[in-house]
């Protein structure tokens, strides 16, 4: 096994009679930033849990940059930054408080401690908030604080459940360029969680879960690839009869999500017109435009992520 990879071989974990992950496969390779994409329930947390030593690994294998998950766990360990899903500071401390208790947590004390929050307090843009108490910091600014008690030890894999939940769309893209400025600096392998497209789009490389399956694993570039062109979609009363009606007249196969047509063609603008031409009465409403990893979802799966 690679000593610079996560590697993860026909993993599968059960709760009771329902499979959370199905023989599950994939690799992480040190200096990317890899997300875990799915919607609820899809495995997401489940590995992210085995991975952080949550939970036990029951059947498969697992190498954490050269260590078997099952027998060395003590020394991955050592390895990991964990970000939590929900908060894990003490609200009633100040930010430099939270980071010296978590270094003594760790095993650091005296100058050595004070020059490693000093540098991710500067790193993560919050020297200016460092003697403010942690309950007076905004969500954006709290999830910093999050990231930076992480890094503390120097970990080699940082491992982040759902980073950007509860953030808004701003927020979440400077939390984003934190993780690749993390990449640029500190030569560690990241491997986060998400149910949100604009997050996965940022990163290097993203695995799709649906049911415990992983469904496609790639850039997020060559997973719209597969994508055959635009996308369009149509609403409708009766979404059933006029996907009918398409079929036979456009020689194209919709997809029926919730009540919506979904489309790949080329030349979409050329095809709405033609179709609202076609089905006039039909149409409620229509639009499209280039594949995002939601079309890739649907396409692959052929349920709506949820």
């Amino acid at each position: 096994m690679s000593k610079n990879t996560i590697t993860v071989e026909n993993l599968t974990h059960h709760y009771g009679t329902r499979c959370a992950l199905d023989n599950l496969s994939l690799t992480v390779f040190q200096g990317e930033i890899f997300c875990l994409l799915g919607p609820n329930g899809s495995g997401k947390t489940t590995l992210f849990k085995i991975l952080s030593t949550l939970m036990p690994l029951t059947s498969g294998t697992v190498n954490i940059l050269g260590f078997d998950l099952r027998t060395q766990t003590k020394a991955i360990r050592k390895l990991l930054g964990v970000v939590f899903q929900h908060p894990a500071l003490d609200i009633k401390l100040t930010v430099r408080e939270n980071l010296r208790h978590h270094g003594h947590l760790y095993g650091l004390n005296g100058k050595n401690l004070s020059h490693r929050i000093s540098e991710l307090l500067e790193k993560f843009g919050i020297v200016n908030r460092a003697n403010d108490l942690v309950e007076k910091l905004s969500g954006g600014l709290q999830r910093r604080v999050e990231i930076a008690k992480a890094m503390l030890h120097s970990p080699s894999v940082l491992l982040l459940d759902e980073p950007s939940s509860g953030l808004d769309v701003g927020v979440r893209r400077q939390l984003n360029d934190y993780l690749k400025l993390l990449v640029e600096t500190e030569d560690i392998l990241i491997l986060l969680t998400t149910h949100l497209m604009d997050e996965a789009d940022e990163c290097t490389r993203v695995g799709i879960l649906d049911s415990g399956r992983l469904v496609a694993l790639g850039t997020p570039e060559e997973l719209k690839a597969q994508i055959g062109g635009d996308v369009v979609l149509i609403e409708s009363d009766n979404s059933e009869t006029l996907s009918t009606a398409i079929v036979d007249k456009f020689n194209v196969t919709p997809v029926l999500i919730e009540d919506r047509l979904c489309i790949e063609c080329q030349n979409a603008h050329e095809f709405v017109r033609d179709v609202v031409a076609a089905f006039p009465d039909e149409i409620q409403a229509i639009r499209f435009g280039k594949p995002t990893l939601e079309d890739v979802f649907i396409k692959l799966t052929g349920n709506p992520f949820e």
